[in-house]
């Protein structure tokens, strides 16, 4: 069974968890099905928004889909968010992609 397919069968058991809706997020990225994986980086924030790693690859993905105000803004979100819970590292590689993006 492909990878995707399995995490998305986890997700069916719990819906809450954040791990594995990151994993399927991320399996549809380097599928290249960057709407569905966005869609995916969207719910994971909006169930967990304090899930810091969400916010640098869903930032990624909107680089790789090619918009770049909503890599910023998604960045510019996950500095703050990284702040907040004190994961200084995180908001540290959040900041120069933002730099590299800018």
């Amino acid at each position: 069974m492909p990878r995707l397919d399995q995490l998305l069968e986890l997700l069916k058991t719990d819906e809450n968890d954040s791990f594995v809706r990151y994993g399927v997020a991320m399996e549809l990225a380097k599928a290249g099905r960057f709407d569905e994986s966005l869609a995916q980086f969207t719910e994971l924030l909006k169930r967990d928004p304090k899930y810091v790693p969400g916010y640098f690859m869903m930032g990624r993905t909107y680089e790789q889909a090619g918009d770049s105000a909503a890599a910023k803004d998604t960045y510019t979100r996950g500095i703050a968010v990284a702040k907040q819970v004190g994961d200084l590292h995180a908001a540290g590689e959040i900041q120069q992609a933002l730099d590299i993006l800018s």
